[in-house]
């Protein structure tokens, strides 16, 4: 009598070796993956690392030093710097993300039909993107931020107009060189119209490189948002985000450096969990 031998055990195994050898081949991607995942439930679930408020004041507890009671100390007026950079964790990034999300939509968007049609508008869409490029991202930054003044509000508009341009850059380029391929000419062959090919087929093929765009110029976003932040044009007291923290604690970085330290280590690890996985993907990307 025959036996009937499942082979799902070894499909397993075959699975499981495949990702060991994916994990040892590129230890930053899993690195990264560990600790945005990390990220990702301290800002979803802040409550699952600390019950104490970030915004409860205890001026007799202000100004301690790391403990087990207060793991980051306490700043000025008592606050808990953990439960600080812990609730700022989902302020920080939720900026960083819509801001970086609104460029990608109205920038790419914009540079589909700039590239798909060209003439005129392209021209001279071409020249404003070129004057807003000639700035250095933090400082068209700081002159948004400082003309409209610091909201949260201006923040995301600021930070939403310094990256438009560069999804402008990509999804013209991408929407240029979709433009002469066969299939395009073809579509139009049928009857399809300019806009159908460009909504269904051009935009298909440009997202990839958008995308990978997004992912790439995250940790820039959260650098350029912390240090306006520290600037003082960013989140406002006593909203918790990491640049504000920043902020409050660089008068008294000689003798309490923990209010500036364990915020500027939470930028820190990650803006280095964001630019492994970019790497990792533009890798990927280069390679396809």
């Amino acid at each position: 009598m025959a036996l009937n031998v499942s082979p799902a055990p070894a499909a397993r195994l075959t699975t499981t070796g495949r990702l060991m050898r994916s994990a040892r081949r590129e230890p930053g991607l899993v690195l990264s993956l560990v600790l945005l995942l990390l990220l990702l439930l301290v800002a979803l679930f802040p409550q699952l690392f600390t019950p104490v408020s970030p915004l409860d004041v205890a001026i007799d507890q202000a100004m301690l030093p790391p403990s087990p009671e207060h793991w980051f100390g306490t700043d000025d007026v008592g606050r808990d710097v953990f439960a600080r950079v812990i609730h700022g964790t989902r302020v920080t990034l939720s900026i960083c993300a819509g801001s970086l999300l609104i460029s990608a939509l109205v920038g790419g968007a914009v540079g589909l039909v700039s590239g798909y049609f060209g003439g005129w508008f392209d021209q001279v869409l071409g020249r404003i993107v070129d004057v807003l490029l000639s700035f250095p991202p933090i400082i068209l930054g700081m002159i948004i931020t400082g003309v409209l003044g610091p909201h949260v509000g201006n923040l995301i508009l600021a930070l939403s107009i310094v990256y438009m341009p560069v999804f402008f850059r990509i999804a013209r380029a991408g929407a240029l060189g979709e433009v002469g391929k066969t299939y395009v000419e073809a579509a139009r062959s049928v009857g399809i119209r300019e806009r159908t090919i460009l909504r269904r087929h051009v935009t298909r093929n440009v997202m990839p490189l958008l995308l990978t765009q997004y992912i790439i110029l995250f940790p820039m976003i959260l650098q350029i948002q912390a240090a306006l932040g520290f600037l003082g044009l960013g989140v406002q007291p006593p909203t918790p985000d990491w640049g504000a923290i920043l902020e409050q604690g660089k008068d008294y970085i000689l003798f309490a450096p923990w209010m500036s330290v364990f915020p500027g280590l939470a930028i820190l690890v990650a803006a280095l969990a964001l630019m492994l996985l970019g790497r990792a993907v533009q890798k990927r990307m280069d390679q396809r």
